[in-house]
């Protein structure tokens, strides 16, 4: 039966109390994590958030009632303790922040019941994580996650109060808003005002921040809730939060300097990890040629080597056939795993085909020098010294190569070195490389569409001495865009953008616009843009990706309070479900049935 609070108020949290507070009565109120009998004491672990105290019931130091109901406490019981905060008689439990003290009880309310829980409210839990995402508020107790979500709610703040400092205004931009596609698909809203009409939840603020900028606010920023229909990875979800912000008379070293000493701020604030500056900057063609990704992982080496004027003209048909397709023969050395066993190089190779790579060729040089190859039978002897110069190899050494067109090489050799640094464990979490990428391409082209497509989005800067090949070879155009890079991961990016009509009506034109299709889909924009338009730039960056890097969980999931699985299904509300009729009735929604299969 609960009981009333009615008369008692927490003086503590469990977490707040030290030695400091010997002798001293308090009130403390929380989760029963623990209950031991002991006769004529009952030992009980309480939590909050902040942490775990003992609190100890003595048979005749508190009434009969009283001693009574702390023998029958279970596991997640919520009560209210009064007592007298004490040192341990029984020596410091090392394991308890607050192991040198607890409270002896003088008086106990069960403010609530509770079932036995699916799963132990632990630490590290060892539970499947479908059953902890069914019952997230019981997940959510675990000191661990509540951790999570307390630092994100710490950089949150640090985030706020840097950006205030510097000039920027946080203001919302609505959530409801013009589906604008271009990019990931849109989450749809039905109006029932005006029928067959949809808003879109805003895959980012995008287009206002920039009206904004038009607007005379000068340096704006918010943090966004996002939305994107699109397949979920660990670290993505379909709502998600951006750290969002345009500034006005700025070009690319402006954004890069305040973002960096942004990150500098809060990674000394919340993790005390000092970030040097100025953070690296790269051309994303370096990126490419070096790491074959344009967010390498800088921690470790194993660099890409393009050895294709080496093979050139070899006799092994794999690379040469490549070469003369436009392609290329790049590799990467595995220093010290020239004995991995046939078995594990099979497994690389099946790797590599994820990416599209046909397969992988490698030598391995042993001990002595002697080499075993799946191809250097077809090079001759001067062509295989040659070709293990190149790419630096030793004693000991695995060299391993894929030879295809360049996306196909980047894509399969930049996941391979990531997936061997995991193998050999070089990948310390307590490292933080940063990395600035810069000069992307402005298009690429999508074989799907047939056609030119933004790599970021249509309202990117080209940068000026590119713009004169836009016409005759638009993937030679460069951007005035940006991505900071964490450890091989995206954080986040940004550009500078196009404010001059004549170049974003080019733009358009390359992207397979014509004008009255632009004027439908961004018009609001571009008319704004008629009334004297700012220079300006921004950047936005994923909170959560943040959040998750900093506290080095593998999961975004562990650092969102409610998120979604990959279906982008919430398993503890049910959410996407279906509706009543009415309602699809009232929003002039008609469900089409599917099929039966059973008339086929």
């Amino acid at each position: 039966m609960a009981e009333s609070m009615k008369g008692l108020k927490r003086s503590h949290r469990c977490g707040e109390l030290s030695a400091a507070n010997a002798g001293e009565k308090v009130t403390v109120m929380g989760w029963v994590q623990k209950n031991r009998n002991k006769g004529s004491l009952v030992f009980v672990d309480l939590r909050d958030r902040s942490g775990l105290l003992q609190v100890i019931f003595e048979e005749g130091q508190v009434s009969e009632e009283c001693f009574a109901k702390a023998g029958r406490l279970r596991s997640e019981f919520v009560v209210a303790i009064v007592g007298t905060v004490e040192l341990r008689q029984g020596g410091i439990n090392k394991n308890m922040a607050t192991g040198e003290i607890e409270v002896r009880a003088q008086e106990l309310r069960v403010l609530s019941e509770a079932l036995t829980p699916p799963f132990p409210v632990e630490e590290n839990s060892k539970t499947k994580e479908d059953l902890r995402l069914k019952y997230r508020y019981l997940d959510l107790r675990r000191p661990d996650l509540q951790n999570n979500i307390i630092v994100r709610s710490k950089i949150a703040m640090v985030i706020r109060q840097f950006l205030a400092e510097e000039g920027f205004l946080e203001i919302e931009t609505p959530i409801l808003q013009k589906s604008t596609p271009e990019g990931a698909r849109d989450y749809l809203v039905p109006s029932r005002v005006h029928p067959g009409s949809f808003y879109a939840l805003p895959q980012s603020p995008q287009l206002f921040k920039q009206l904004l900028m038009v607007s005379g606010f000068d340096r704006y920023f918010q943090l966004a809730k996002c939305f994107r229909d699109e397949d979920l990875r660990a670290d993505r979800q379909p709502e998600f939060t951006q750290v969002d912000m345009e500034l006005s008379f700025v070009d690319v070293d402006d954004v890069i300097d305040v973002n960096e000493r942004l990150l500098a701020r809060v990674f000394k604030e919340i993790l005390d990890v000092d970030v040097a500056l100025p953070i690296q900057r790269m051309t994303w063609q370096e990126a490419m040629d070096r790491f074959g990704s344009d967010k390498p992982d800088t921690r470790f080496g194993m660099e890409l080597c393009d050895v294709t004027d080496v093979v050139r003209n070899c006799g092994f048909g794999v690379f040469t056939g490549a070469i003369e397709n436009g392609g290329s023969v790049r590799g990467i050395n595995a220093k010290g795993q020239g004995s991995m066993p046939r078995k594990k190089i099979d497994a690389l190779t099946a790797f590599v085909k994820d990416y599209g790579a046909k397969g992988l060729a490698y030598i391995a040089i042993g001990g002595g020098g002697t080499l075993k190859s799946s191809f250097t039978k077809f090079l001759t002897e001067e062509e295989t010294k040659a070709l293990v110069e190149k790419m630096g190899g030793e004693n000991g050494d695995l060299l391993l190569f894929a030879a295809d067109k360049n996306k196909v090489v980047y894509d399969s050799l930049g996941a391979l070195r990531v997936e061997l640094a995991n193998q050999l464990g070089l990948l310390d979490k307590k490292q933080y490389n940063f990395l600035w990428v810069t000069e992307f391409p402005l298009l690429e082209w999508s074989e799907e569409e047939g056609r030119y497509t933004a790599m970021h989005h249509p309202f990117t800067m080209p940068m000026e001495e590119d713009l004169q090949y836009i016409d005759s070879d638009p993937g030679r155009v460069r951007a005035k865009a940006y991505d900071i890079v964490l450890n091989g991961t995206e954080l986040g990016g940004g550009s500078v953008r196009i404010f001059q009509d004549d170049v974003q009506e080019k733009m358009f034109e390359v992207l397979g616009f014509t004008k009255e299709q632009a004027y439908d889909r961004f018009g609001f924009l571009l008319n704004a843009f008629k009334y004297g338009v700012p220079p300006h730039a921004g950047l936005a960056y994923g909170l959560d990706r943040l959040v998750m890097l900093m506290l080095g969980e593998d999961s975004i999931r562990d650092v969102i309070a409610f998120p979604k699985v990959k279906d982008a299904s919430c398993l503890m509300t049910n959410a996407p479900d279906v509706v009543d009729e009415i309602q699809l009735t009232e929003l002039g929604i008609a469900l089409r049935e599917e099929a039966d299969e059973s008339e086929n």
